[in-house]
């Protein structure tokens, strides 16, 4: 019964917040829950991060893809500003991401996830600042 209230609870807030940047934000949050784990755990990802040359900081990205992740979850819920600084850092990550692969000349169509998610990070991150500070 009680965890019947808290997804009818957590529905409502939901419900109550939902436009194209909560949308995303939480769209995000769920992604790099999957990427930032895939960075700790998953042996293809060991080689990916070996084939780029910076194997050595694997399980710092994930970590930070997962601390970004719950920054956003938390910042969705109760602190935008730490939404907002959140995207930042996850913007930040996805675009050092692409000149990680633009140095080791992958080819332009594997450009195009990095690429993706750090203009929705940045997306997000405009969107709050424009909502926080103005």
């Amino acid at each position: 019964m009680g965890y019947l209230c808290g997804v009818h609870a957590l529905l409502l807030v939901l419900n109550s917040k939902m436009n194209a940047t909560s949308v995303l934000i939480l769209f995000i949050a769920f992604s790099f829950v999957f990427f930032g784990g895939s960075c700790l755990v998953s042996p293809k990802m060991k080689l990916e991060f070996a084939r780029y040359n910076v194997k050595d900081k694997r399980v710092l990205i994930g970590y930070l893809q997962l601390t970004g992740s719950l920054g956003l979850f938390v910042g969705y819920f109760a602190y935008p500003m730490l939404a907002m600084i959140a995207s930042a850092g996850l913007a930040l990550v996805m675009f050092l991401g692409v000149g990680v692969r633009l140095k080791i000349k992958d080819p332009i169509v594997t450009l195009l996830p990095a690429s993706t998610y750090g203009l929705l990070c940045s997306y997000v991150f405009f969107s709050l600042w424009k909502d926080l500070m103005v």
